[in-house]
């Protein structure tokens, strides 16, 4: 038989794993009938068991004393790497158990980037109020990546915007955010308070990457307003974008900061109307753990007052 990785039919991991515990309780106790007391199976079933075993492996791993047993050289170096496998085992297995714990349990959370400073903090801050143990994995990444994270088992929850229309995803909108016409303070647009978007269709935008859901949303916007906007630079992060507007390298299309940049000023947008729906997503058909599911009420539940800047 060829060693192969994972569990297929005719692993090694298939054939030996059902018989591993066996034989490490035979090698402590030295003993088949007090093993099989221990375990719970009768004594022939785990003398049976341990010859298979044998069998498979075309090695003597026990010599036989009358009912007394003791491990051979090959026995002995198979024990330690056995109880190394079944002590991971435990491991695992305390370790998921630990995270669906309700009162002590983990939630793997995806958020944007511009939700990282007020939202997601004084999301959590308030959630645990009556959750106050349940622990936190925090990502931040733009929207198609935590989608991926969904798929990939890695998130249980994400915030995202646009809100996403997937079939394998469940999405619910909590909430909407303005977004702003950001234009460095010496622009002959900074004296306004407002614009429509058409008239800043001549300068140069700066703005985040191609496959950010900020930027579909300021292509779709320009597209709205009649023209496909001149691009100065792309970035991965929105503050970041501010500080190149204060800097004169272009203006930008952004979200309310948590506290006011100095160098830009901040534009209502009167027409296209120009907001971004933030939802919350997970994989349809996943089960919940018991803190998964408790957060994911908390954050249905502020459905329209998620956002402390809109």
């Amino acid at each position: 038989m060829q060693a192969r990785a994972g569990l297929d039919a005719d692993s090694w991991a298939a054939t030996l794993t059902p018989r591993l515990a066996q034989f490490a309780a035979v090698a402590r106790h030295e003993h088949v009938t007090r093993a099989a007391h221990r375990l719970g199976v009768p004594q022939s079933t785990l003398s049976r068991s341990m010859a298979r075993l044998e069998q498979d492996l075309g090695v003597a791993l026990f010599a036989r004393h009358g009912r007394t047993v003791s491990l051979t050289a090959a026995g002995r170096a198979f024990l330690g790497t056995v109880e190394r496998a079944l002590a991971e085992v435990d491991r695992a297995a305390e370790s998921v158990r630990a995270d669906a714990d309700p009162a002590t349990g983990k939630v793997a959370f995806g958020f944007l980037h511009t939700m990282g400073s007020e939202t997601v903090p004084e999301l959590i801050r308030a959630f645990r109020t009556d959750h106050p143990r349940v622990r936190f994995q925090l990502v931040q990444n733009y929207g198609e990546a935590m989608l991926e994270g969904l798929r990939d088992g890695d998130l249980d929850l994400c915030l995202t915007s646009p809100v996403p229309d997937a079939p394998d995803l469940v999405a619910r909108r909590l909430d909407e955010q303005k977004l702003r016409l950001v234009v460095p303070d010496d622009h002959p647009l900074a004296v306004r308070k407002r614009i429509r978007l058409a008239e800043a269709a001549t300068e140069l935008f700066v703005t985040l990457q191609p496959g950010y859901g900020l930027r579909r949303i300021t292509d779709a916007l320009c597209a709205e307003a009649g023209f496909t906007p001149k691009i100065a630079f792309e970035g991965e992060d929105p503050e970041t974008l501010r500080g190149l507007v204060a800097a004169g390298l272009g203006v930008g299309l952004l979200p309310p900061p948590a506290v006011p940049r100095p160098g830009v000023v901040e534009l209502a947008v009167t027409a296209p109307r120009a907001v971004r729906e933030i939802g919350v997503a997970w994989l349809d058909g996943h089960p919940d753990t018991p803190p998964v599911a408790a957060f994911k009420r908390f954050l249905l539940s502020r459905r329209g007052q998620l956002l402390l800047h809109r």
